[in-house]
């Protein structure tokens, strides 16, 4: 509970940065706070220079602030304590937060020889802090050139997309569907990156300190369970406003044994912070599904304010003060924060995933946020008011569609009873990271279940959306008809155009690499990070193959299996299979075709 206010005060009230008073510091350096202490353990080589010559080391712990540094014993000696040098690294990607990934030549001080993190006598451990922060140091350097390079080229890109919807203004009579399309798409494109840069998170209010619930439903997360309990109860938030329900929806492998081993754990080691009391845990009896879970943890909650927590996220650790700050707002229902990809630096699916998150929180999401009116308050974190999760529960638990049962969307779901009579916002300042898909067929079966959700969710939403402020609302239907339409569009541009015209559709392709470009250099002025061209590679991808799922989605959101999770409704669309395979293999060797009939499954 590094985070957690200490009920014991024996915590030192001036820290190794130098901070005393943690109420008077800035909302922004309070919101980085935790990132210049956060400490990393890497192993870097690195060259400490001193006067006219340098010595081979290792950097084995980094920070933002400081390192420490393994150097052989006949080397050590001429280090000094509290005289300056010169080190030289540069830290691999993934090592530290993204942004980070440079070369870094930077003046030190050595503060003091560690204690020894082995038994090999041959290596002495010094403790080096270093002149102005990586922050401070990549502001002035790395950074600027960053954001320089990318203000220039999204001021080109802005200005060529003007252009090119000049044209399709100019030669809009000859064909009003397609050029009409092509002026919908970039306006409500435009229009989300607009107002999302003028986005601001509502500011800390020290003495806002609201009751919250953490509910958090697990099902199959044995790998990931631990870390999301002992993140959302390590927060800088007060002890008896704060309370973490964990409800298990009775998961097929390890997961309660590690929910039950970190929960004794806690209670063992920190049980000053009130754990008994704040900590509870729920083993549902049967499989029942995630709303089922999440209503489970509502009905026993005690405070004001719920919040919704994935089994595999991760809080930051003033993600919660952050999080409940737009409820000083009486009419806001609902708050949904940002969430960063943890594992975005393990393939090329990561990668992606790590650009697309970014920009659909803080651009798309951002934009909806200044019209009081967001369309999905996310999964891995968001807070609502409980009074109305009561409200809504039941509607929420029976909902069908089609007669179809709705079994996810469970996000989408409960923001539309939301935002139907209350506003809801989004909350840049309260974060935290998921872990995404690093496969190629689970990431396909993810997104397409969205798709299905995505559909459903906007569906029910266009039938209220127009009462909202006009231009949210005429923004949230370019936002429904812009991808709905987007492949028969592709097909036409691609296909039928140069088939029947025999022209070549550039300012097409044209279009995509400049959108695709827009959403890149975005993450790099935001971001400074390497994987800012991995935002092109997700647009391409996109068009090529994730645009073919939404006429598939169109024709088959009924369906309610997950397809990434062995839920019941998985396992019964299995068993579906297999009986068919079944009914194919006894024809086969009949010598007779199957007839078509349906399979029923009957839960056990």
């Amino acid at each position: 509970m590094t985070y957690a206010p200490d009920p014991t005060l024996r915590r030192q009230k001036v820290d190794r940065r130098g901070i005393t008073d943690f109420n008077d510091i800035e909302n922004e350096k309070y919101n980085n706070l935790y990132e210049f202490g956060r400490r990393y353990e890497v192993n870097i080589p690195a060259n400490v220079y001193i006067e006219d010559k340098y010595i081979s080391v290792e950097v084995v712990d980094l920070s933002v602030t400081g390192l420490l540094i393994k150097v052989q014993n006949k080397e050590a000696e001429s280090i000094n304590i509290d005289k300056e040098l010169e080190i030289e690294f540069k830290i691999p990607e993934g090592a530290m937060k993204e942004g980070y990934d440079h070369k870094v030549k930077i003046k030190a001080l050595p503060v003091r020889y560690a204690k020894e993190k082995s038994n090999d006598d041959e290596y002495k451990y010094i403790g080096i802090i270093f002149e102005k922060s990586l922050h401070e140091y990549f502001s002035e350097k790395k950074w600027m050139s960053d954001i320089a390079i990318a203000s220039i080229f999204l001021g080109v890109i802005i200005f060529m997309i003007g252009i090119m919807r000049v044209e399709s203004i100019i030669y809009f009579e000859f064909d009003p569907l397609i050029y009409g399309y092509s002026i919908l798409t970039a306006v409500y494109l435009l229009s989300r990156y607009l107002f999302g840069a003028f986005y601001k998170s509502v500011p800390i209010d020290k003495d806002y300190t609201p009751g919250v619930s953490v509910i958090i439903p697990c099902f199959n997360e044995e790998t990931w369970i631990q870390n999301t309990i002992i993140s959302s109860l390590n927060q800088d938030y007060p002890l008896d406003k704060l309370e973490v329900i964990v409800v298990d929806d009775f998961s097929n492998d390890n997961s309660v044994n590690k929910i039950e081993e970190i929960i004794k754990k806690l209670k063992t080691e920190c049980k000053e912070y009130n754990v008994e009391e704040r900590l509870k845990f729920i083993p549902l009896k049967e499989n029942q599904g995630k709303r089922v879970a999440l209503v489970e943890g509502v009905n026993i909650a005690k405070h004001e304010l719920v919040t919704f927590v994935d089994s595999d996220s991760f809080l930051e650790p003033v993600a919660i003060r952050n999080l409940v700050q737009p409820f000083r707002d009486p009419k806001v229902g609902g708050v949904t924060g940002r969430t960063d990809v943890e594992n975005s630096w393990t393939n090329y699916i990561t990668k992606m995933q790590a650009v697309r998150y970014y920009v659909a929180f803080r651009i798309i999401k951002a934009a909806e946020s200044i019209f009081d009116s967001v369309t999905c308050l996310s999964g891995p974190i968001s807070c609502y008011r409980k009074d109305l999760i009561d409200k809504y529960k039941d509607a929420w638990l029976n909902q069908k569609f089609l007669g179809q049962p709705a079994t996810f969307g469970d996000d989408r779901s409960m923001t539309n009873f939301i935002l139907k009579h209350n506003r809801t916002v989004y909350q840049d300042s309260a974060i935290c990271t998921t872990i995404v898909p690093s496969g190629f067929k689970v990431f396909l079966k993810q997104q397409m279940r969205w798709k299905r959700s995505w559909l459903r969710e906007s569906i029910r939403a266009g039938s209220f959306m127009w009462r909202k402020e006009p231009f949210q609302a005429l923004s949230f239907y370019a936002g429904f008809i812009v991808p709905v339409v987007a492949p028969i569009v592709f097909i036409y541009n691609l296909i039928y155009v140069p088939l029947v015209y025999k022209v070549f559709p550039i300012v097409f392709i044209l279009g995509i690499l400049l959108m695709s470009l827009l959403m890149s250099f975005i993450y790099l002025w935001f971001r400074k990070s390497k994987i800012w061209i991995y935002g092109l590679w997700f647009c391409l991808f996109y068009e090529f193959i994730l645009l073919w799922q939404m006429p598939i989605a169109c024709v088959t959101f009924w369906k309610s299996t997950w397809g990434t999770r062995n839920t019941k409704e998985d396992i019964e669309e299995e068993d579906r299979k297999k009986l068919r395979q079944e009914e194919k293999n006894k024809f086969k060797l009949k010598g007779k075709k199957p007839k078509k009939e349906k399979v029923y499954v009957h839960n056990k």
